[in-house]
């Protein structure tokens, strides 16, 4: 078994000697300022430009997060826990809508282009992989209503790179990667 997956089942660290349910205990200021957890939280299969420790994900892993309940579980635990930090929140059927800390964290979070934009692209992408396409085509409705709006700043890059994620196309460019 993957060093990822045994992390995700919650019997192995990161490579900072950090549990998955000890990132989902942290304050959002915490999630702010530590650039090298997403990847473990997120993987994907391409390496991290910010993080040469991150796993890869590969396809024996995705296999296991579909398969397995728990994993299923910690995913969507992961992804609560990251909605939550971006100011938002999933109802049932995977619809995602401003979450009641919305005004506090759009300030951080949506205001200006900033870190946690590439770190949207790694999170729709990645949950789609490990088997919750539902969740991340309802953050990618969320994220298209809002772009189309014109509510934030968004480059159309940057809405690009999240809809090729949602839909599992290759990226036209190479995106910096969180």
């Amino acid at each position: 078994m993957s060093r990822l997956v045994e992390f995700y089942r919650g019997h192995a660290t990161d490579t900072e000697a950090r549990l998955l349910a000890e990132m989902w205990g942290w304050k959002d200021n915490q999630l702010e300022l530590t650039h090298d957890f997403i990847q473990w939280m997120f993987p994907l299969p391409e390496p991290s430009s910010f993080n040469p420790d991150a796993p890869l994900l590969t396809e024996e892993d995705i296999a296991a997060f579909k398969s397995d309940p728990l994993l299923q579980a910690n995913v969507r635990t992961s992804f609560q826990r990251i909605l939550t930090f971006l100011g938002l929140s999933a109802r049932s059927g995977g619809r995602v809508m401003e979450g009641v800390n919305f005004a506090e964290r759009s300030l951080r979070v949506w205001m200006v282009p900033n870190h946690n934009w590439h770190r949207v692209t790694r999170i729709v992408k990645s949950i789609r992989l490990l088997g919750l396409e539902g969740e991340a085509l309802g953050l990618y409705a969320w994220l298209k209503a809002v772009y189309k709006k014109g509510r934030f700043p968004i480059p159309a890059d940057t809405f690009q790179y999240w809809t090729e994620a949602a839909m599992g196309l290759p990226f036209h460019t190479s995106p910096r990667r969180a």
